[in-house]
Parts: C-alpha cells; sequence; structure tokens
C-alpha cells in the first residue's frame, strides 16, 4: 500500500499542471452548465449572473491574448502610433476644437431643454480650472492632455451614468444589491448586541457594517480580484490621461480603499517618485472615499447610486486637478518599462485574510466613533460660544454652521445648487472641511428625510430640506476624505511608508488638501450639468420644482409627460380639483403648459 502511495503522489507530481487543467476544465464546465440552466429557466432572473459570465469570458480571453502575444500586438499597432505622434502636433488642435464645439452645441440644446441652471455648474467648472491654474505651483509649465482628459472622462462616465437610461439602470441595480449587501452585518451586530441593537444606530448599525467591509476587501485582495480590478482601471487612466503608472493605480486603487491602504499598492515605488507624483497619490486620497465608508453613509440614507457615481468620477478629477494644481517638472523614474507591480496580500489563505481584514477594522472603527464624538463635541462646544457672542451683538443664531455657509455659499451656487439651497449646502461644505464628511452626510441625511416626509419647508425663517437636484449635488461634492482631520492622517500614514519622502510629504499635504476639495467641487459641477430630475423624481416633486424656478423651459418633454398624466388623471374623477401629492402651484405650471379650458385652471 505505501509502495502504490508513493506511486500516486509521484504521478500527480510529474503530472500536475494537467490534473490542475482538467479539474479546472470540469468546474467551469459544470458552472457553464448551471449558467445555461439558470438562462433557460427564467432569462430575466439571471441576466445579472449572465452579464458578469460574459465579462469575465472577456478579460480571462483578453488578459491570455495580452500576456502571450503582447509582442506581436505592439508590433501590429507601432505604424498607427508613429503616425499618431507624427501628426500629433496638429492633431491635438483639431480634436480640441471639435471637442470645444460639441459641449458648445450640446449646452445650446440642453439649455434649450432643460433650463439654464446647466450653463451655473459649467460656468463653476470652468472657474475652478481658471482658479487653479492661477494658484497652481508651475502655471507655465501645465500640461494641458491629463487636465482635459480627466474632465472629458468625468463627462463621459456622467452621460453615460446620469442621462443614458441603461447607465442609470445599471447603477441603480448596483446600488441596491450594496444595499442588500449592507444588511447583512445585521446578523452579527444582532448576536453581539442583542435585538435592541438599532436603538443605538450609529454604534451598532453603520460601525459594524465598516468592519464587514473592511474583511471582504481584504479577502478580495488574497484571491487577487482588487489588484486585477485596480491594475485595469488604472491602466486606462494611464492610457488616456497620460498619467506615470504609479498615480494611476494609487487614482483607482481610492475608488475602493482609504487614502492610507492605496500607496500600499505601490509600497516599493514610493522612494522614487516625483513630487508632482506624490502630490498626486496624495491628491486621490482627499478626493476620494473608501469603499468601507461608502457603505456608512449609504446606511445614513444617501442614494446609493449617486454615491458610487461620485466614488468612480472622483478618480479621473483628482489626476485632472493635481496636475493643474502642481505640474510635472521632473522626469519620472518608474514607467511601464520597468515593470511595475503591485503588492499582494501576505495571508496565507482566506481564512486568515478575512480574520485579518476585521483586526484591521478595529482601529478604523476606533478612529471613526472617537472623531465623531470628539468633533462633535467641539462643535456643540463652538455653536453655544458663537451665540453667547453673537447675542452681545443681538443675532443669537450665530453658529458655525452659519459662518461656514456664508464662506462656501459662492462655492456652492457656482457648482449649480439653487440659490435658497446654497445656503445649506455651504454649511454641509463647511463640516466636511473643518471636521469630517461623516458630520456632513449625517446632516444631509436628515435633510433628505425631512424632505421625503413632506411639511413645510420653512419653520421660523429656517429652510428643512432642498430640492433633490440640490441635494444630488451636494451628494457628490461630499464625496472625499478633504479635510483638517485627514491632513495628519495623511502625512503620517505615507511618512511611516516613505521616510525618505518626510519632508516632501510635509510640503505638499496642504496643497494636496486644496486639490482633492476642488477635485469634489469639479465633479459636482459636471453632477450638476448631467442630472436630470425625471429619471428618479415622481411627477409631483418635478412639478413642485418646475413651480419654484422660473427658468424650467414650457416645452421640456418630462413636464409635459407629467402634465398630461395629471390631466388625464383629473378627467376621470369626479372631483373638480383633486388632492393628494399636487400642489396648487403644481396645477398652475401645468395650465400655462398645455392651455387646459378654464373650467379646470380657474
Amino acid at each position: 500500500l505505501e509502495k502504490r502511495y508513493d506511486e500516486v503522489c509521484e504521478f500527480c507530481k510529474k503530472h500536475k499542471t494537467r490534473i490542475l487543467y482538467v479539474v479546472y476544465g470540469i468546474l467551469i464546465t459544470a458552472y457553464l452548465a448551471a449558467v445555461i440552466a439558470a438562462c433557460s429557466l427564467n432569462f430575466q432572473r439571471a441576466l445579472p449572473l449572465f452579464v458578469i459570465t460574459v465579462l469575465a469570458i472577456f478579460f480571462i480571453c483578453w488578459d491570455f491574448l495580452i500576456a502571450k502575444y503582447e509582442d506581436r500586438i505592439a508590433a501590429f499597432f507601432s505604424p498607427g502610433d508613429r503616425c499618431l505622434k507624427k501628426q500629433w502636433f496638429w492633431l491635438k488642435w483639431v480634436l480640441c476644437a471639435a471637442l470645444s464645439i460639441m459641449i458648445i452645441c450640446w449646452l445650446i440644446f440642453d439649455t434649450t431643454k432643460r433650463g439654464s441652471r446647466q450653463l451655473v455648474s459649467f460656468g463653476g467648472l470652468v472657474m475652478y480650472v481658471v482658479l487653479m491654474l492661477i494658484f497652481s505651483k508651475y502655471p507655465t509649465q501645465v500640461a494641458w492632455r491629463p487636465v482635459f482628459s480627466g474632465i472629458g472622462m468625468q463627462f463621459i462616465l456622467g452621460i453615460l451614468i446620469l442621462r443614458t437610461k441603461v447607465g442609470f439602470d445599471v447603477f441603480n441595480w448596483l446600488g441596491i444589491q450594496i444595499q442588500t449587501f449592507l444588511e447583512y452585518p445585521d446578523a452579527g451586530a444582532k448576536f453581539v448586541f442583542g435585538d435592541k441593537y438599532t436603538d443605538h444606530f450609529f454604534a451598532f448599525k453603520v460601525l459594524p457594517i465598516v468592519v464587514f467591509f473592511s474583511t471582504v476587501m481584504s479577502m478580495l485582495y488574497h484571491v487577487g480580484f482588487m489588484q486585477w480590478l485596480v491594475g485595469k482601471v488604472g491602466w486606462i487612466m494611464h492610457v488616456l490621461m497620460g498619467t506615470t503608472p504609479v498615480e494611476s493605480l494609487v487614482a483607482a486603487g481610492n475608488i475602493f480603499v482609504g487614502q492610507t491602504e492605496s500607496p500600499l499598492l505601490v509600497r516599493p515605488y514610493l522612494p522614487y517618485i516625483t513630487k508632482s507624483e506624490l502630490h498626486a497619490v496624495m491628491t486621490a486620497g482627499f478626493s476620494t472615499i473608501a469603499g468601507s465608508v461608502l457603505g456608512a453613509y449609504i446606511s445614513f440614507g444617501v442614494s446609493s447610486s449617486h454615491l458610487l457615481t461620485a466614488s468612480v468620477m472622483s478618480a479621473p478629477a483628482s489626476l485632472a486637478a493635481s496636475k493643474l494644481f502642481w505640474p510635472e517638472t521632473e522626469k519620472p523614474l518608474v514607467t511601464l518599462k520597468s515593470g511595475i507591480k503591485m503588492a499582494k496580500s501576505e495571508s496565507k489563505n482566506l481564512l486568515e485574510a478575512a480574520s485579518q481584514g476585521a483586526s484591521t477594522s478595529i482601529t478604523l472603527v476606533a478612529n471613526i466613533a472617537v472623531n465623531v464624538i470628539s468633533f462633535l463635541a467641539l462643535l456643540s462646544f463652538l455653536d453655544s460660544a458663537l451665540s453667547w457672542v453673537g447675542n452681545l451683538f443681538d443675532y443669537p443664531q450665530l453658529t458655525f454652521e452659519n459662518i461656514c455657509a456664508y464662506v462656501f455659499m459662492p462655492f456652492s451656487f457656482m457648482m449649480g445648487v439653487d440659490w435658497e439651497d446654497s445656503f445649506i449646502v455651504g454649511g454641509l461644505l463647511g463640516y466636511k472641511t473643518f471636521f469630517n464628511e461623516f458630520l456632513a452626510y449625517k446632516r444631509l441625511s436628515k435633510l433628505i428625510e425631512n424632505r421625503e416626509k413632506g411639511g413645510s419647508m420653512y419653520i421660523n425663517g429656517v429652510k428643512q430640506y432642498m430640492t433633490v437636484r440640490s441635494e444630488v449635488i451636494a451628494t457628490y461634492a461630499l464625496c472625499g476624505f478633504a479635510n483638517f482631520g485627514s491632513l495628519g492622517l495623511v502625512i503620517g500614514g505615507l511618512t511611516s511608508i516613505a521616510p525618505s519622502k518626510k519632508k516632501e510629504i510635509a510640503d505638499g499635504a496642504f496643497r494636496a488638501m486644496i486639490a482633492g476639495t476642488v477635485a469634489c467641487f469639479m465633479t459636482a459641477c459636471v453632477a450638476g450639468m448631467l442630472t436630470v430630475p425625471s429619471l428618479e423624481d415622481p411627477c409631483h416633486i418635478l412639478l413642485g420644482n418646475a413651480s419654484s424656478f422660473t427658468d424650467f423651459p414650457v416645452n421640456s418633454t418630462e413636464l409635459v409627460e407629467c402634465c398630461q398624466q395629471l390631466f388625464t388623471s383629473a378627467n376621470r374623477s369626479e372631483e373638480i380639483f383633486p388632492g393628494g401629492s399636487y400642489s396648487l402651484n403644481s396645477w398652475k405650471v401645468c395650465c400655462q403648459i398645455l392651455g387646459q379650458p378654464a373650467f379646470r385652471c380657474t
């Protein structure tokens, strides 16, 4: 038996590769058979599985072809590459002119159809680019390709997600899946804290989500999925924007992980990067949020689809803002030719990776908890002190939020926020900048809850909620770690990873925070230009918004459709003026648009 056993072991070692191929072939065949069976039973139900399978097959084939025939593919496209480089001097001006004409035409047609508020957002985007250029480290040495291509990628992503039904439905579906995914930590929280764990919502409902996300991310890193995904996104930004591999990979990594974790992907190369690259690495961290806290914000009631969109759109925006604020003046040492490789997981197996992910989240959860406690206490003290000072001048309502609102009000208005709401959004931006985005999103969720409940918009002269458009723009503007608390976190974290860059990190951190803030504002401007309320607003909200503003075009397709539905329902009713969710102003708007008989409009 021992002899036979040794022979079997020797055979397995000798033919290990072939045996693995056979096992993989059987598993893949079984999986494909299961997919086909599911599709044949109910294709609509199995559509997500089918799409995931098709994408997996495509990328597996792509990686196989690139790995095996990379030199041949490069040689095949090299004539076109040489021709493009020869003609690039005049071709880039033609492309810029064509792009400018397209944007102008699009703005004209879009303004005609949807109103002039999109123009305010476009003006804000131009204003932020000009301000960044004026205060740039080297204004005369700005390379405009990363700037324009970064903004262009934002527009393309925004149009696909916010303006096309397919893109909106896909991200809306992803948001629903994430919301479902966020319910699974409840099982652990309920077991540890008891059935009434939701009584302490933040501590026992929100923070366990951070632990769960950290565990899942650690497992995905162990199997290599996150490295693969970050590599693909980073490669796209490197090719389209012309940024270096290090800053492209870090920017891509920040979509999924935090500002101190993403530099670990390229840890061996950090001592060799330039000052501009280091600035880009820090800016990417300030202008995005981590996947772990993304779940926490969604649990507050903030739109999951918009948070996902903001996370993706802010990655190219961070590189565009960084390269505008601190242009490259040195020759990068780390390139694709130097064979850049991302760090791998140190875990030995999947269970260890899960355990390490949960253990790593302890520091993050503790930091979030103590920061929220300390910042809320400090905010309460500041409001009390400012109210006392204001009372000396017969202005007892003076608070920290009011001061921030006045400071940030022009910036929020230039993003496209309605003037009536810009004061509130300015206060949210102040919370986010001087404290953290946790407090800002918590305050935003309260405003969203007030709007959904309805009721009086003003109580004692204070506005209780905003329009949906203002909420959406605020969601994008707040989606980043750019605050003074994160400033120390970034300096400490990066210094520990790259001690030789300590002086450069300290010198560039504040500029990176400003660039990260502006990157979030630029993303909000793009969202303001592209947001279409009708995609997610019921007719009564759309008509309510239209009655509040004078710049809604009377030929808006969405408004006409809503008014036709309103009058159709009225004709079927015995009541001359049906009640429900529609206000008198909504009927007046529809009377102006459709010109209905007088007995309906008097």
